[in-house]
């Protein structure tokens, strides 16, 4: 498979390649990104190598990222061909919270600022980036409604929200004869197996393709982390050294059943003659209801190496090791869907669901 074998995303028209550009990395305000030459750089890699699918936030590197990227787009004239993808949700204004959150007044003042910074007249896929707890869906659905009869917008998806959050706004898009959502942004790698409990499957019925972030893990699946003899990593210079006592979660990924994942992604690096960081990013392309996978760089030879992941495929043998090393626990009710207890419900005998049309 290469970046031109083109998907539609989720139940839409729109045909994105199957390694996304994250851009979050675009900007060095975040002491983790890209000069300004070196994100051009990776951004004309990327786009030469036949992608076409870029994803972006307000919140990023202070506005920077979509800048960035919206002055890229315009200097190789590739607006048609770049599908672009931004986010609204976190407030960039201390003490205004009507500048954040999912509320009509603010969606209405994110989307011109992105459009400003971007350099467009419409956005591809604009996305709630995360639930704010309290602004109905109602208000967010109709809005996102709103944006694409007035053509500021193409398609709406979603980031980080509960599954039910995700069913209520689709169910009411479908009833209202509002745009239906097409996409779903949620963390997902090896080391982070949590939607398979309710979005893959919420995602495959309704309609909604899986946009996967971080699927390297923060870069735990990369291969430049390493145990030392206490246990502790013996390298600093990565992003989840830096941040693992920040406090936020999305950067606690130093636990024993992490390390042991990462083991085992190693054996099988080896014995395929691959990088791990290839390995990883295969594994999550090929679960069910991804649609696309979000990759980052700040060098060329990440994105070189990151772009060569879906040239080959992971055997069975070796893709059902690395599912048992990482497996979660199903939790309860979700243990009642398991073939044992499916089997008490059927009477003993196999029983599959019909042919269905994601």
């Amino acid at each position: 498979m290469s970046l031109q074998t083109y998907t539609t995303l989720g139940r839409s028209g729109l045909k994105v390649s199957p390694l996304t550009l994250g851009t979050m990395t675009f900007g060095t305000e975040w002491n983790t990104g890209a000069d300004k030459s070196t994100s051009k750089a990776l951004f004309d890699q990327y786009l030469d190598a036949g992608g076409n699918f870029f994803d972006t936030a307000d919140l990023y590197t202070n506005g920077t990222s979509e800048s960035w990227l919206g002055e890229f787009v315009a200097d190789r004239k590739a607006r048609d061909r770049a599908v672009i993808a931004t986010k609204f949700s976190f407030c960039a204004e201390p003490g205004n919270p009507n500048a954040g959150g999912n509320g009509r007044k603010n969606i209405l003042r994110a989307v011109e600022g992105s459009l400003k910074r971007l350099r467009t007249d419409y956005i591809d896929l604009y996305q709630l980036h995360a639930w704010d707890t309290v602004t109905p869906v109602e208000e967010v659905m109709r809005t996102l409604d709103d944006l694409v009869r007035a053509g500021k917008i193409r398609h709406a998806g979603l980031s980080d929200i509960p599954a039910w959050y995700a069913s209520r706004a689709q169910t009411l898009a479908e009833w209202r004869g509002w745009e239906p959502l097409c996409a779903l942004q949620m963390e997902y790698s090896l080391v982070e197996r949590s939607i398979e409990r309710e979005f893959t499957g919420l995602c495959r019925e309704l309609g909604m393709g899986i946009m996967a972030w971080s699927p390297l893990g923060s870069g735990l699946l990369s291969g430049k982390y390493r145990r030392d003899a206490s246990g502790q990593t013996a390298t600093g210079d990565g992003r989840l050294e830096k941040m693992k006592n920040s406090g936020n979660p999305a950067f606690e990924k130093f636990t024993p059943r992490n390390w042991a994942i990462v083991a085992e992604l190693e054996m099988v690096a080896k014995e395929l003659g691959r990088s791990m960081a290839q390995i990883a990013l295969n594994w999550v392309s090929g679960r069910p209801g991804v649609g696309t996978v979000i990759i980052g760089a700040t060098k060329a030879g990440q994105l070189e190496d990151n772009l060569k992941a879906l040239d080959f495929e992971i055997p069975i043998p070796l893709r059902d090791r690395l599912d048992a090393a990482s497996a979660i626990d199903p939790g309860f009710p979700y243990m009642f869907y398991e073939p044992y207890l499916q089997k008490m419900i059927h009477g003993g005998v196999p029983v599959t669901k019909g042919l269905r049309t994601p």
